[in-house]
């Protein structure tokens, strides 16, 4: 419940900063009742959270879910920090997504095993997995942006272009675009001068390049680590059949398609 409470929270807030109208085909707190409700009720689930986890008596899930809530701050204002910049560096950019988003998998995965007092190594076999399932999911979250209509994704297609954010397929296409293409990403992303048609144009690039298939390749590949990362659970044949329905859950985040 505390975990659940923190990603309301950041999602709330998220909504506020991105001035965003639908979250999963529904409308956002902030379209109905405005950005001060939004974001005082956010800060409401936020202290809840941690009641929540002073309440469950266990100082290292505190500690474990009070850095993730720190690192989704931090990973919000990162992504502030690249956004407009379409010349951003993959490994900025699995950053900011580890800190935005995975790192509240990861927690959430470690902490529900650790509080009934498992060993280390099943506690950090969790917390692989979960961080490497954030990854898959945030990837493939973006690179649907560029692909799935608005009613699949629940939310106004092309969002991440307009709001000059920059996620995976962009990056592979400004890399390796030429001096007209990068131009164009710079007028778009980075200057926000946008104008009618640039969506399709830049949809037409990232075909160009296979960015997005490469983006959905790349969270297959968090996918599998973090299928992978549930072996210590299949050596064992009374957790062995979790586990393998754990493992689906990754590759199901890297196959949706809404």
């Amino acid at each position: 419940t505390a975990v659940e409470f923190i990603h309301s929270a950041t999602l709330l807030h998220d909504d506020v900063i991105d001035e965003s109208k639908l979250r999963r085909g529904q409308d956002t707190a902030n379209a109905l009742w405005g950005n001060d409700a939004s974001v005082l009720v956010g800060d409401f689930l936020f202290a809840r959270a941690f009641e929540l986890m002073v309440e469950a008596g266990d100082i290292t899930v505190l500690g474990r879910l009070a850095f993730a809530a720190a690192r989704i701050t931090e990973g919000e204002i990162r992504q502030m920090a690249i956004t407009g910049r379409p010349d951003t560096t993959e490994a900025d950019y699995f950053d900011v997504i580890e800190g935005k988003t995975a790192v509240l998998f990861s927690a959430a995965a470690a902490a529900g095993i650790e509080i009934t007092g498992a060993g280390a190594a099943h506690v950090e076999a969790l917390r692989v997995y979960g961080m490497k399932l954030g990854m898959a999911f945030q990837i493939m979250d973006d690179a649907l942006d560029y692909t799935a209509s608005a009613a699949e994704m629940g939310k106004n297609a092309g969002d991440d272009f307009a709001d000059q954010k920059i996620t995976l397929p962009a990056i592979i296409a400004f890399q390796d675009g030429d001096a007209e293409e990068r131009a164009f990403w710079q007028r778009t992303l980075g200057d926000a001068a946008f104008a009618d048609g640039d969506l399709a144009a830049a949809q037409a690039l990232l075909a160009k390049h296979d960015a997005v298939a490469r983006s959905i390749a790349v969270a297959d590949g968090f996918a599998e680590e973090a299928a992978s990362a549930l072996a210590p659970f299949m050596e064992d044949a009374r957790t062995a059949p979790l586990a393998a329905a754990l493992a689906d859950a990754p590759r199901f985040a890297a196959a949706r398609s809404s």
